[in-house]
């Protein structure tokens, strides 16, 4: 694929997910190339944590379905057989803000 392409595909991905992060109160992270980092129970703890996490999974991997098989009338025709790949932590973690030349928010757990 030209570079065009997978920018466009991400941008459109990533868009679709930041409206279901905003709708399951999840708190994206970052994105890092084609890596989307987000977490729930942050800044506020949350009991459902786990739940509200594995609902967001659930959600996007029916959007990213969905959002391929459109996708193939501008992206081509392989575009529905790319998938997605989750993974999920639970646990402690700790946020800050990494100084030095590109400083930026990051989590650590």
């Amino acid at each position: 694929r030209e570079p065009s392409q997978v920018f466009s595909f991400l941008e459109t991905i990533f868009s679709s997910f930041d409206q279901v992060a905003k709708v399951r109160r999840v708190f994206k992270v970052e994105t890092v190339g084609d890596c989307y980092v987000a977490a729930t129970g942050i800044p506020e703890p949350k009991r459902d944590h786990a739940v509200a996490m594995v609902r967001f999974a659930r959600d996007i991997l029916i959007r990213t379905h969905k959002l391929t098989k459109q996708l193939e009338i501008t992206h081509g025709p392989d575009t529905a057989d790319l998938s997605l790949r989750i993974g999920i932590h639970s646990g402690p973690v700790t946020a800050g803000v990494l100084r030095g030349e590109r400083a930026r928010f990051q989590l650590f757990g």
